[in-house]
């Protein structure tokens, strides 16, 4: 059970110029990571989510996902996705309609393509007898329907997609839950999306004036070590520091007299403080620590009684889509409360406001060049993550594994 913002707007091209300044201390590139330095417009080989179910009907929709234009269309119960092109003239088929069951045609000559196959299947206005039916074809894309969103695989060549739950957070498959979220076009790299959601430090300084924390005490500074298990790697906070002197400088806190004071014991639920109660199902997830990522950019933030999930949608070099989700793992009548509680306040005070600050810091980040600090063992254990998995990926596919040769990207074009 889902409950979803308004309809997707497509997001706004937009081309950024990067910087490469010299003899600047810090990294200047990204080359001890290859596969992720290539990964602009993201890692092909996984499903992605594209938008809320209910959007995608009988009228086709636009969308880029890892570079690749596609359009999505629902026939009856089944959503497909066909690359977005027509190749009589190049004109978008999301421009199109449905002239007969099971097809699209482009708007401009009426070629009809069959969904779930691509091929040509009538030239309207070349009449029944067209010598190129059968023998042309768009090139579409597998389609699945989860967490009442549609999600298309990117493939890197021509394999089979994996199966789509094994992608997803393994509690979502095996529990029944109410759920929210929020679909949003933003602007800045993927990247910086993912790793702005597993940054150690940020939350504690850029989320200080969110009204979501208004009355939440967060923590000035932390030692924090990254523990693998299984897919994901987890943040796992040692000590907590709720305030510091900085010599020469003075004190600084993170308390106010307003809100809720901080615990005395170090916690991993959460990341206010040590709940008093943890919801079964979550805690019987044995999470390490409260923030956990894995390929290809899914972000898990575990609270006491619900969990956030991030999936970064890579658009383009400069762009990509934001889908937040807010799960509580319960049934019955609770779910109204879940409901009302998310449509009257957290669908705008955290996927709103609160996300909105990070979505400023995504759109203004240029990186690298960049100086890590100690907290960015974060960063760097993502980078190294993806860097491990996705070559793992590449040698079981067969694709190109050079990340210089656009990492196994198929040249067929339609």
């Amino acid at each position: 059970m889902t409950v979803e913002d308004s309809p997707d707007a497509q997001p706004t091209v937009r081309s950024r110029s990067r910087r490469r300044p010299t003899g600047e201390p810090g990294r200047q590139d990204w080359k001890s990571w290859p596969h992720y330095d290539a990964a602009g417009s993201g890692f092909r080989g996984y499903w992605y989510p594209v938008t809320w179910s209910s959007q995608i009907t009988a009228d086709p929709l636009p969308f880029t996902i890892c570079g690749e234009k596609i359009t999505l269309i629902r026939d009856g119960d089944t959503a497909y996705a066909l690359h977005n092109r027509c190749p009589h003239r190049g004109v978008p088929l999301s421009e199109g309609d449905q002239q007969f069951p099971g097809t699209i045609s482009c708007p401009y000559h009426g070629w009809t393509f069959d969904l779930p196959t691509g091929k040509l299947a009538a030239v309207i206005t070349d009449g029944p007898g067209c010598r190129l039916t059968g023998k042309v074809s768009v090139r579409t894309y597998p389609v699945e329907e989860r967490l009442g969103m549609v999600w298309v695989y990117i493939p890197l060549a021509d394999e089979e997609p994996h199966s789509i739950d094994s992608q997803l957070p393994e509690e979502l498959v095996e529990n029944a839950f109410v759920m929210g979220g929020r679909i949003d076009p933003r602007g800045g790299n993927w990247r910086f999306a993912c790793e702005n959601g597993f940054d150690e430090g940020h939350a504690k300084y850029l989320h200080r004036t969110a009204l979501w924390r208004l009355f939440k005490p967060m923590p000035t500074w932390n030692i924090t070590r990254v523990v693998p298990k299984g897919r994901w790697i987890y943040r796992v906070q040692d000590e907590v520091y709720w305030e510091a002197d900085f010599p020469g400088v003075g004190r600084w806190t993170n308390k106010r007299w307003w809100k809720a004071q901080p615990p005395k014991e170090t916690f991993n639920i959460g990341n206010t403080g040590k709940p008093d109660k943890v919801n079964p199902t979550i805690e019987a997830q044995e999470f390490p620590g409260f923030a956990s990522l894995s390929m290809p950019g899914v972000l898990r933030i575990a609270y006491p009684n619900f969990i956030h999930y991030e999936f970064y949608v890579p658009v383009d070099e400069d762009n990509h889509r934001y889908v937040g989700v807010m799960v509580n793992f319960t049934e019955g009548w609770d779910t109204l409360r879940f409901y009302a509680k998310y449509l009257g306040a957290i669908r705008w005070l955290f996927h709103g406001q609160f996300s909105g600050q990070d979505a400023w810091m995504v759109d203004i980040t240029d990186a690298p060049p960049e100086k890590l600090y100690r907290p960015d063992i974060s960063l760097t254990a993502w980078r190294n993550l993806s860097e491990q998995e996705y070559g793992k990926k590449l040698a079981g596919t067969g694709a190109d594994s050079d990340p210089g040769t656009d990492s196994g990207i198929d040249k067929k074009k339609a």
